[in-house]
């Protein structure tokens, strides 16, 4: 960018830091928002918020920077990528790792980069990772709608954890078996969580949103032995049955957190209470790459992926929260997530690793009471999605409480810059949003931000520390560090995948894919950004949805092929397309489905019908946005649905 675009940037971003300070007491949002655009009126970014002295010196990038002599975060991020071993060795160091037996080294790639070997050697469970803060220290606040709170210690959370962990053996379960998790964020989905980790088992996460026919199919590839699971919970003042879906799925035997006086347990379910062993530690040491977690993402077919995550995989979400997210031990971190998505683990282990406190709010975060939850627990950290921020400011809810967030982040689907200059009004512009996009496959971020960088609503500003990036042109498939296009990955980094359960993973991420002059094989995962500006060392990107038939809906991963599925069953329509359609102004992607008809409905009637097989079979919280009737759907020679056709169709 030219020097004089530059200069005069960065004296507008000085004038907005002036009038920031007093915005939120002195104007409205619509004033503020009017102001934004009238001051960078003609320019590529506008600059919400920049670090001061202060942040930059007391970030953890800072103290990383000074340990490796780095004297910029652009030379610093070009050392993690280039010296990924050192990198990752200074990783282990700061988040003091907890090994059995110690690692021979840190990384070896003597089969190419595809499949690695990470800490070859070693011996650990990563939950001793996760309980090095003072025993007395609070590690977990859990909240609900009906205002009743609660707190446990490091060593009250360990202890109970221990107890799920001798509670499950006594069930007849081994190390290596899988063990599901269908319940909201809530404190026994914590605990069950690292006692099941603890205990050397799989611990299968699905949404408790998801219908019981998807319950029941995630469980059968998982080789699910066993569920926890809630009774019911309170959901915008309302129960929102859960259990009901376990016995309608024919789960196996579930251990059940009873919330009503009047549930009916299963000959062979047990209560959480009744469930609960001696808490005596039932650590299980493996190896690197033994199995934690299984999680479902979903691809381009009818099959959700089934993705493991091993004991590498929490240190990933460690290094993201520590570096990216500045998370330091009295922060207070809270996430508006659920069990099942990736960020519920994620939140976990970022947290606890990082020796600060978790806190959840198990109920709708669109309620008021998640604002004086977030007032009144000092949340410093507040991870959240683009869906529920514009709910935030469509309904003015959260403008009667006064946060103290240090740090916002985002994640889950493409955000809207207005709706986050509003996040960051109703904070008084004290803190950075920092967008976060990754994947289950990634085990956190691949494209982020960082405390010591200007912050421009809904973009990027970097690469993930010790993540290598090239951008793919759609036209001449040119591959370069910073460009337009579709993003590529550069193998190694602790926390990508090298397997899946019901996949063959060279197929999903590496075939077809080009490789480097040198000979390093290229992954693709299948998103799309664009470059606004380039500002002394720092790139801003903003995404433009998916390259390929996957889609973010309220922040929920599916393929369009399931939904089709579902849709194709009703009897006057021949067959669908769906597409995700990102609006002008950016934003949460919307679902459009094209339909050819068999039988003649009135398309208000049949959008309606549509809706309820979608929320009944698959999601409640996919909602159809618009249908369009088609005499038939574009298709390749080979038979191929065109979606991109169809997409650029409805947004011509």
């Amino acid at each position: 960018m030219e020097q004089n675009t530059t200069t005069r940037l960065s004296q507008k971003a000085q004038l907005w830091q002036t009038f920031a300070q007093q915005a939120r007491a002195l104007f409205s949002f619509e004033q503020t928002w009017q102001m934004y655009q009238t001051l960078y009126q003609n320019e590529p970014i506008g600059i919400a918020w920049q670090p001061s002295k202060t942040t930059v010196q007391q970030s953890n990038l800072a103290s990383l920077m000074h340990s490796v002599g780095a004297t910029s975060y652009a030379e610093l991020y070009q050392w993690s990528i280039h010296h990924k071993a050192d990198f990752w060795q200074q990783v282990l160091q700061r988040l003091n790792i907890q090994f059995q037996t110690s690692y021979e080294k840190v990384l070896d790639e003597s089969a190419g980069n595809e499949q690695v070997e990470w800490l070859p050697g070693a011996q650990l469970n990563i939950t001793e990772s996760c309980f090095q803060a003072s025993p007395e220290k609070t590690a977990l606040i859990v909240a609900d709608e009906s205002g009743q709170q609660q707190s446990f210690t490091y060593q009250q959370l360990e202890l109970l954890a221990n107890q799920v962990g001798v509670g499950v053996r006594k069930m007849g379960l081994a190390p290596g078996d899988a063990v599901a998790l269908y319940m909201p964020l809530c404190a026994e989905a914590v605990a069950a969580y690292l006692g099941i980790v603890k205990a050397g088992m799989a611990a299968v996460l699905i949404a408790d949103s998801f219908s019981a026919q998807e319950l029941k199919s995630r469980l059968a590839i998982a080789h699910t032995k066993a569920v926890i699971t809630i009774d019911a919970y309170a959901y915008n003042g309302k129960p929102l049955q859960v259990y009901n879906r376990v016995k309608e799925a024919s789960a196996p035997t579930a251990i059940v957190v009873t919330q009503q006086a009047d549930t009916q347990l299963r000959a062979e379910d047990t209560s959480w209470t009744d469930f609960l062993g001696e808490a005596e530690d039932v650590t299980h040491i493996g190896t690197p790459e033994d199995t934690i977690s299984i999680l479902f993402s979903s691809g381009t077919t009818k099959e959700p992926k089934a993705i493991p995550w091993t004991h590498l995989t929490p240190i990933k979400c460690a290094m993201d929260g520590h570096f990216h997210h500045d998370i330091h031990p009295d922060d207070v971190v809270t996430w508006t997530t659920g069990m099942g998505w990736m960020m519920g683990p994620w939140l976990i282990y970022a947290t606890l690793m990082n020796k600060a406190t978790l806190a959840i709010f198990t109920g709708s975060a669109a309620s008021p009471q998640f604002g004086q939850f977030v007032e009144d627990t000092g949340i410093s950290v507040l991870g959240t999605i683009p869906s529920l921020v514009k709910v935030w400011r469509t309904h003015k809810v959260m403008e009667d409480y006064r946060w103290q967030v240090r740090v916002f982040s985002s994640t889950g689907e493409p955000s809207n810059a207005e709706d986050y200059l509003y996040l960051m009004w109703l904070n008084q512009f004290k803190a950075p949003i920092i967008e976060y996009c990754g994947g289950t496959e990634i085990g956190g971020g691949y494209l982020t931000g960082t405390v010591v960088q200007p912050a421009v609503p809904a973009t990027f500003t970097t690469p993930a520390l010790g993540l290598e990036l090239r951008f793919k042109d759609a036209q001449t498939n040119v591959l370069k560090p910073v460009q337009d296009g579709e993003v590529i990955i550069v193998p190694p980094s602790i926390g990508l995948s090298q397997r899946l359960l019901n996949r063959d993973h060279h197929e999903e991420y590496y075939e077809s894919m080009p490789v480097l002059e040198d000979g390093r094989s290229l992954r693709k995962h299948g998103d799309n950004y664009r470059i606004l500006a380039e500002v002394e060392g720092t790139a801003f990107y903003r995404s433009q949805g998916r390259a390929d038939d996957v889609m973010n809906l309220g922040g929920i991963k599916v393929s369009a092929v399931e939904i089709e599925k579902v849709l194709n069953q009703h009897d006057a329509v021949l067959e669908t397309a769906a597409v995700a359609v990102s609006p002008p102004e950016g934003g949460p992607e919307q679902l459009v489905v094209f339909y050819v008809p068999q039988q003649e409905v009135a398309a208000d009637i049949l959008k309606s019908e549509l809706q309820k097989m979608l929320s009944r079979q698959l999601n409640p919280l996919f909602r159809i946005q618009a249908i369009v009737e088609q005499t038939s759907l574009p298709r390749t020679a080979s038979n191929k649905l065109m979606r991109r056709t169809l997409r650029q169709q409805y947004t011509a």
